[in-house]
């Protein structure tokens, strides 16, 4: 009952409790948030490499071979390619120059974030599966990255002439798929209890994918305020809270 406690409240917590967040800076003015939004997009990079490469990956490195828990973490960075390539998943961060525009493409932006919310539920279940701290320390990077990404998701929706009401809405409903995808990796778990390793290192590589692929190129990208040693104090902070949690 522990478990599935923690687990599922550190699912809201990754995903929920990141768009709640969100929201409150959805109700700064536009220049506050894009001063802002640069210093969250360094601290989420940093989170997501340190727990991706300090906390999962030594963990499935304690019952996996190295060829095989790096080979799984290939297999994480590949599907994540994959799945922004065939869904419309895309990450914008900061609400400028994203390209959905059109309502039907609003849409599949909802059920990519659905489908997105669900994995992170999963790999955080698994990884309070390993042991209650590791499920802390993933729901923190997993929060700290969903901060920007739902900041972008609200201003593409208003983009495609959605209401704040109905665009908050739908983002709330696309979030509890983390709940879903939590209670999916426990029942997996239950017929399949060696699986554990190898979605913690799938889990790092997709980590390690979403914060070299989609969020350091926004800091490298022009108007975004913040220069390279605030970025990199920002990044280093990151990983400072994985490795003191």
């Amino acid at each position: 009952m522990q478990v599935l406690t923690a687990a599922i409240g550190f699912s809201v917590l990754g995903s929920v409790g990141g768009l709640a967040t969100a929201s409150i800076f959805l109700l700064l003015g536009d220049g506050i948030r894009v001063r802002l939004l640069p210093w969250l997009i360094s601290y989420a990079v940093g989170t997501l490499l340190g727990v991706a490469l300090l906390a999962l990956l030594p963990e499935a490195l304690r019952s996996l071979q190295p060829t095989v828990a790096l080979g799984t973490l290939l297999a994480g960075v590949l599907a994540f390619f994959l799945l922004e390539k065939l869904v419309l998943w895309r990450h914008c961060h900061t609400g400028h120059d994203c390209e959905v525009h059109t309502s039907s493409a609003a849409s599949l932006v909802i059920i990519g974030d659905a489908f997105h919310t669900f994995v992170d539920g999963a790999l955080i279940a698994a990884a309070v599966l390993t042991s209650i701290p590791l499920g802390a320390t993933t729901a923190l990077a997993v929060a700290a990255h969903e901060i920007p990404q739902e900041v972008g998701d609200f201003a593409i929706l208003l983009r495609a002439g959605y209401s704040r009401s109905r665009a908050l809405t739908l983002n709330v409903l696309s979030a509890t798929g983390g709940i879903l995808g939590a209670l999916a990796m426990l029942a997996a778990s239950q017929t399949v209890p060696n699986l554990i390793p190898y979605v913690l290192s799938f889990a790092a590589g997709s980590f390690l994918y979403v914060a070299m692929s989609d969020l350091i190129p926004d800091l490298h990208r022009g108007g975004l305020e913040g220069g390279p040693a605030k970025q990199l104090l920002l990044i280093g902070a990151g990983i400072l809270t994985i490795v003191l949690l």
